[in-house]
């Protein structure tokens, strides 16, 4: 049995333009950090393999700090560490992984065919391939086939499931007539997996740190064991912020309470988006007030108006048509509610009866 971590998709030094000059300087020494947190998860859970799926960098213009990052902490990993770049990250003479001579345990992946690394040592055999430019669309895997030998089969590659991609196409299909045991795939940001194509478990661990509100949540690598027919790998999260969406509604509530229940005690390290939703009054939301609110308890937070403007419910009572009709009669049923919740409940639906009526999506 094989103790094997996988990874994929580090972007390092991300431009992260949508934060000032100085939090995006910051968010990229914080992903050099990243690389000895993958470091010593790795070394406490004694990982034989650790399997890096592409995009290391997210181009090919990359600070000193992080090749000496890289370099150090990749060093310092016990076990042994399989690269396979990507379409950011493409193997050249020319990029970052040309420019330093790695770790005696760090072997990179540099053809565009599927190279074969035996491990003895491990009754294991790696089988990667590189991008030698930012575009392919040939599918490695189509054809291959692990030969039935007793040893352990890895596959560390960057590529796309989707058809016809031109990120390195590959299909269930390829996977199921593989023969691998376990197929560490990058390029897809959020977490997918793992799951089974034939006796081929396959897995995408999503990036490891979110760089925007496109990669919601806990962010991190897959770990565990694999032995031949048994693949066993848990979401590890590793990520030191997380982006964040959060919704509050400020129906019939002050705006300001409405948020202050929403927020987190003490300071949060994350990145949070908050949606104000429901109804508010024709004034208006001061959302320069709330975001100062916000503000202490995050470290980067926006708040947006999704808010619609509350409409007199009963403005129409009094018409002579099917509306006014139908709004009297709930009136009437609003004066006999006998408590609270049947009130709100009437008020519920002759807005959305309101709603049907005037031929709206949703009741305002």
């Amino acid at each position: 049995m094989l103790k094997v971590i996988h990874g994929a998709d580090f972007h390092l030094d991300a431009p992260f333009h949508a934060l000032p000059p100085e939090k995006a300087a910051g968010r990229r020494a914080e992903q050099r950090e990243l690389l000895f947190r993958l470091a010593d998860l790795a070394n406490r859970e004694g990982a034989d393999l650790v399997l890096l799926s592409g995009d290391l960098f997210d181009g090919a213009e990359i600070y000193g700090e992080t090749l000496e990052a890289l370099e150090k902490a990749l060093g310092s990993i016990r076990g042994q560490v399989f690269i396979a770049p990507g379409n950011h990250d493409f193997w050249s003479a020319r990029s970052p992984y040309a420019a330093l001579e790695w770790p005696e345990n760090v072997h990179i992946f540099t053809e565009p065919h599927l190279e074969t690394v035996e491990l003895p040592e491990l009754g294991c055999t790696v089988y990667g391939a590189a991008f030698t430019g930012a575009h392919r669309s040939d599918r490695v895997l189509e054809g291959f086939h692990a030969p039935e030998d007793g040893k352990i089969h890895l596959l560390v590659l960057h590529a796309d499931g989707t058809p016809n991609s031109t990120y390195g196409p590959i299909t269930e299909e390829d996977l199921a007539g593989s023969g691998l045991d376990y197929a560490a795939l990058g390029h897809i940001h959020a977490r997918i997996g793992p799951r089974r194509a034939g006796a081929t478990v396959w897995a995408y661990p999503g990036c490891p740190e979110g760089r925007g509100f496109d990669e919601l949540g806990d962010k991190g690598v897959l770990c565990g064991s694999v032995e031949q027919g048994n693949v066993q790998m848990d979401f590890v999260p590793l990520c030191s912020r997380r982006y964040l969406i959060r919704e509050v509604d400020v129906t019939a509530r002050m705006p300001e309470e409405a948020l202050r229940e929403a927020l987190p005690e003490g300071e949060s390290p994350d990145f949070c988006r908050i949606l104000l939703t429901g109804e508010r009054g024709m004034e208006g939301l001061d959302l320069e007030k709330l975001g100062a609110l916000a503000r202490p308890h995050y470290y980067s937070v926006s708040v947006r108006d999704k808010t619609r403007m509350r409409q007199d419910l009963w403005a129409r009572a009094e018409e002579d048509t099917l509306t006014g009709l139908f709004l009297r009669a709930m009136r009437r049923r609003l004066e006999e509610a006998h408590d609270e919740e049947a009130r709100a409940a009437v008020e519920r639906a002759a807005r959305f009866g309101l709603a049907a009526l005037e031929n709206r999506e949703e009741p305002q």
